[in-house]
């Protein structure tokens, strides 16, 4: 049976119990079970490694121990185990000896809850994990992205989904061309499941990692933070799953609650891979901990100021950011400023509609800057859809060939009928709109208010002239006649 089969045949399980209510619910149950079934299948590689490994986990709450015996507990000494001594145990458990793993294992069951009141359904389902996947075997490690999206995609109904979820090669195509290196730290502040975290993790282990000590460097190297619970739970899995050990340095908070004062030189990292939340607002105070000329409570628009912060001179980042931003004023005018004072801004991506759906139709646009010297100058790229192509959807989802001619064209930039480029000076003309017309394609939209105002007039005057040369013909007309 493949993985979606394995999750819609588990889900539909879930449906007939009374205590799971919604697709959020569903996903959370399937998470913290996914999750202790890969840590388990985690176990069994780390025990052939290491002869003395120790598990954090108390023996009789792991996985092979209580779930995967398919004849095994089930009904009310299943419920009243998983409630009352699984759950009870690992939100407090007390790690032996410091162990880093411990901490991680008690920080995902902090926000964990079992919502299932049928041992036998959970039962049910714990055999469908065991039957359907082996996180050991190569195959089904690898397609768990696809099991991601899956999840992902039934929780578009049960929230804001497209908070924490990038297409695959939107993701790839960012980190590619941020190159991040070994020894280099990576952040990613709104992480949401670590789809930019994994991408990075096997883009410098592929390129760059030959010994045991280059693995450890890099185990050390990537940095994550997540304010919801369950997609930091996901995110977690994630990166134990892509071979982050003891993924301690991905927490479960907000970074934007932080007072951006308090972020000091060890907190600047080299590279940013993000696709922050946007379209939503912060809680009352959050804004206060910024600059009181870049207080708002837009989050996308906080998380481009501390990104600016964060970074460290000759830091490079990569972001994903609505067109609001970019032709909006007032503050996110400031905000624009002081990006292209303090960072080279040297690529803007526009991308077509479609690419998030049905998270979002909002347009977006991949930022690309450097940290250290001002914008001198601005290259666009408006990403055309494929061939054929008229709006992506699930049966033709956006490929990570698509940006062969960006990437071909990325070190050796002329201008064609998709790539053109803008000086700073033009750009603070106008008022650091960014929402620039592709001059190769006249029927491209536009949001600037002053060449929205010059159509308008154009317009009325055309208006006006076409009333005259009817009133003219009428009038000759009824001339004729009389």
């Amino acid at each position: 049976m493949s993985i979606s089969s394995t999750i819609k045949s588990i889900q539909d399980i879930m449906r007939k119990d009374v205590g799971v209510d919604g697709d959020a619910q569903r996903i959370g149950q399937l998470v913290w079970m996914f999750f202790l079934k890969i840590y388990d299948d985690k176990e069994t590689e780390y025990e052939l490694l290491n002869d003395d490994y120790r598990s954090p986990i108390p023996d009789a709450l792991r996985w092979r121990n209580w779930a995967a015996d398919p004849e095994g507990m089930t009904g009310d000494d299943l419920l009243e185990f998983v409630n009352n001594q699984l759950f009870k145990t690992l939100k407090d458990l007390q790690p032996l000896h410091n162990d880093q793993r411990g901490f991680v294992i008690r920080s995902v069951f902090e926000d964990a809850y079992n919502y299932m009141k049928s041992g036998h359904l959970i039962r049910q389902v714990i055999n469908k994990i065991n039957e359907g996947i082996d996180f050991n075997k190569a195959q089904d490690r690898h397609l768990f992205g696809d099991l991601y999206e899956q999840i992902l995609r039934d929780l578009q109904n049960a929230g804001n989904a497209g908070e924490y979820y990038t297409p695959r090669p939107v993701t790839q195509f960012m980190v590619d061309m941020v190159a991040p290196q070994l020894g280099e730290k990576i952040l990613d502040p709104a992480c949401g499941t670590g789809g930019f975290l994994t991408c990075a993790i096997e883009t410098v282990r592929k390129q760059h990692v030959k010994t045991v000590e280059q693995e450890q460097l890099l185990q050390e190297s990537i940095f994550g933070v997540e304010k919801k619970p369950l997609p930091h739970l996901l995110c977690t899995t994630n990166m134990i799953l892509h071979g982050i050990d003891v993924p301690t340095n991905v927490r479960h908070d907000n970074t934007l609650s932080r007072p951006l004062r308090d972020y000091g030189p060890k907190d600047r990292v080299d590279v940013i891979v993000t696709n922050p939340p946007f379209g939503g607002m912060e809680e009352d105070g959050i804004e206060t901990n910024f600059p009181a000329n870049f207080r708002t409570r837009e989050t996308a628009d906080l998380f481009l100021v501390l990104i600016m912060h964060l970074l460290k001179e000759g830091g490079r980042a990569a972001v994903v950011l609505p067109d609001g931003t970019l032709f909006g004023e007032g503050i996110k005018t400031r905000i624009k400023e002081q990006l292209l004072t303090t960072c080279n801004l040297h690529t803007v991506v526009r991308l077509p509609n479609g690419v998030f759906a049905p998270y979002t139709g909002i347009k977006t646009n991949l930022l690309f800057f450097t940290k250290g010297t001002p914008t001198t100058e601005t290259w666009f790229y408006e990403h055309p859809y494929p061939p054929g192509v008229k709006n992506y959807n699930k049966t033709k989802p956006m490929r990570l060939e698509e940006f062969a001619a960006e990437k071909a064209w990325w070190d050796n930039r002329v201008e064609n009928e998709y790539a053109w480029k803008v000086s700073a000076d033009d750009i603070k003309a106008r008022n650091y709109n960014l929402d620039i017309k592709n001059p190769h394609s006249p029927d491209a939209e536009v949001h600037d208010p002053d060449t929205l105002l010059a159509d308008y007039a154009a317009l009325q005057q055309r208006i006006g002239q076409t009333r005259d040369q009817l009133k003219a013909v009428l009038a000759a007309a009824l001339e004729s006649k009389a």
